[in-house]
């Protein structure tokens, strides 16, 4: 039956979900996934996680103090002496010149970052140490800082003069603990005069959720669910918290999702085809990995907003715990019918909930029964389950927006102190970090979803809730 309906709607692929040529011409460069690339990024997350042991901080003995000189005129010679030494050694530095960009180039500051950082990433010089992600958008290297030995990551992407880089202005704006953080952004010449290349030096995770996930799959194991647990609420913060700003991602998938298993911290990461959305103006419908890509762009919609980023995370979760992805379509209605096999043939309504501009009279689709969510998600969870059920919904104004998302009783485990304390035994996590909101996110919230979200033993072990941002 499924057969035949994938037949049945292979005809419709001129009226639904089909770009038009000014689409095609748009369409970003993460709809098709070259596989060759992604078996290197592995191999090169493979060879990097060897030397997680080698990334420990060297502890150096502090110096002995000098003896007192107690003697005054002894005392006074050497403070000339000493002042001497300061004269000739200043003098020295003015006549050096700090070693320019990545090991020639200089990395003056392309703009003033509008939140305070700890260090002045633009005195600093960088060293490529390994490609470790490449596509048409550029490459990606792990970088070490010259200065400091601090290990980053350091986008490269080709920039044309006439138009603003608008990965970089939401970076810019972007500071959450499960967001990648902006450090430093400067230009290098490209070979082309008319052209340059932007580097977005940025925190450096060891994983991607894709590699981390695989290496469970390649020893024929399954993802501890406490750990799926953990790191779903974590990406939902990161949704939550930009689309509080109106950001919408636009292309969540494993792949861009950073991952540290050491601490399992996870980061948010690749906003290259992230938007700030707004109502009363268009977007384009061809966007985001397709086996992630919500059901409204399928049908077409330009007025969706940031829910499409829930649609996406509700697979990634799926994807955790069936070890594959969810829906695995090979082309944009083949995606629609796989979704269809699951969550059954959309109405009317719904259609129309999804994209109200959508062509009615070229509404033919199969009838098809939803299948159980049980029999479809495998995990003997049954909250899990739900949780997943009210991610993937059709319509996008019922389907779970990301807060209601992190009150969902799925995640009141992480909220239990005695589990907590359970958990901290086994995993070396700093657990309180999930409950640290700041002023932006509590600003939005209701007082039931503060006394759900924020524990009563998180109150309790300080005087006030932790702020990350003013």
């Amino acid at each position: 039956m499924y057969q035949s309906a994938s037949k049945s709607a292979k005809k419709q692929s001129n009226t639904v979900g089909k770009p038009s040529d000014q689409n095609i011409a748009r369409r970003v460069q993460t709809e098709t996934i070259d596989y060759t690339e992604v078996e290197q990024d592995i191999q090169t997350f493979q060879d990097i996680s060897n030397l997680k042991l080698q990334n420990k901080l060297i502890s150096f003995k502090q110096p002995a103090k000098k003896p007192v000189v107690k003697d005054f005129n002894i005392q006074y010679q050497q403070c000339l002496k000493n002042e001497n030494q300061i004269k000739s050694i200043s003098e020295t530095v003015k006549k050096c010149q700090k070693p320019q960009g990545i090991d020639i180039i200089n990395t003056k500051s392309l703009l003033i970052s509008s939140k305070p950082i700890k260090q002045d990433y633009s005195t600093y010089t960088y060293q490529n140490l390994k490609v470790i992600g490449s596509g048409s958008f550029g490459t990606v290297s792990k970088s070490k800082v010259n200065e400091t030995g601090e290990i980053v990551a350091i986008k490269k992407v080709l920039q044309d003069k006439r138009y603003k880089n608008r990965e970089l202005l939401i970076l810019q704006e972007l500071n959450h603990q499960n967001v990648v953080k902006l450090k430093h952004a400067f230009f290098t010449p490209s070979d082309n005069k008319d052209e340059m290349y932007l580097n977005v030096v940025m925190d450096y995770y060891p994983e991607s959720l894709y590699t981390y996930n695989k290496s469970f799959r390649q020893v024929q194991a399954k993802m501890p669910e406490i750990l799926v647990k953990i790191y779903s609420y974590q990406l939902l913060r990161s949704i939550y918290y930009i689309s509080l700003l109106s950001i919408c991602h636009r292309d969540i998938k494993p792949h861009n999702i950073l991952v540290n298993p050491n601490q399992h911290k996870l980061q948010l990461c690749d906003f290259g085809s992230a938007k700030r959305l707004v109502k009363t103006e268009a977007n384009i419908s061809y966007i985001c990995s397709r086996c992630y890509r919500a059901p409204e762009l399928i049908f077409g919609a330009v007025n969706y907003d940031t829910q499409i980023d829930v649609w996406s995370v509700g697979c990634v979760i799926a994807e955790l715990f069936n070890g594959e992805p969810l829906f695995l379509g090979d082309s944009a209605v083949d995606q629609l019918i796989e979704i269809i096999k699951v969550l059954g043939t959309p109405t009317k309504v719904q259609v129309l909930s999804m994209n109200t501009e959508y062509d009615m009279q070229s509404y033919k689709f199969p009838l098809i029964k939803p299948r159980d969510w049980k029999k479809v998600i495998k995990t003997n969870d049954s909250l899990a389950i739900e949780l997943i059920s009210k991610l993937l919904v059709y319509c996008p104004k019922t389907r779970f927006t990301p807060i209601q998302a992190l009150c969902h009783p799925y995640f009141d485990q992480l909220r239990d102190l005695n589990q907590i304390k359970q958990l901290k035994e086994i995993y070396n996590f700093n657990l309180e970090e999930l409950f640290q909101f700041s002023n932006l996110e509590t600003n939005k919230m209701t007082n039931d979803e503060i006394k759900k979200l924020i524990p009563n033993w998180i109150s309790c072990s300080s005087t006030k809730i932790v702020k990350t941002i003013g």
